[in-house]
């Protein structure tokens, strides 16, 4: 059973780095650094969107608009960390 918590902890350890490299994909794109039309940017962006977008949408969804600022990823990266503090402290140490 501490193996399957191990897995559900490092998938959510790396869903918080797929966020963040999305959050930081889309800055690039919006400032004109990284060229949007480039094939593998482009199909980076698409995975990162497709991965991220159906956690994202709910949050979204019940944050108020705020104009350009989009703080669900933040939101999302609060509850993952809370969720991995709630195995660590509490589900994690009663499992045999």
């Amino acid at each position: 059973m501490r193996a399957l918590l191990d897995v559900i902890l490092l998938v959510l350890q790396l869903y918080v780095w797929l966020l963040i490299a999305s959050a930081v994909l889309s800055w690039l794109v919006a400032f004109n650094v990284v060229n949007a039309h480039n094939s593998f940017v482009r199909s980076v962006g698409e995975f990162l969107y497709r991965i991220t977008e159906p956690v994202l949408a709910p949050i979204r969804s019940v944050l108020p608009n705020l104009g350009g600022l989009d703080l669900s990823p933040m939101v999302l990266i609060l509850i993952i960390f809370f969720i991995q503090q709630v195995i660590g402290y509490y589900i994690y140490p009663n499992v045999f």
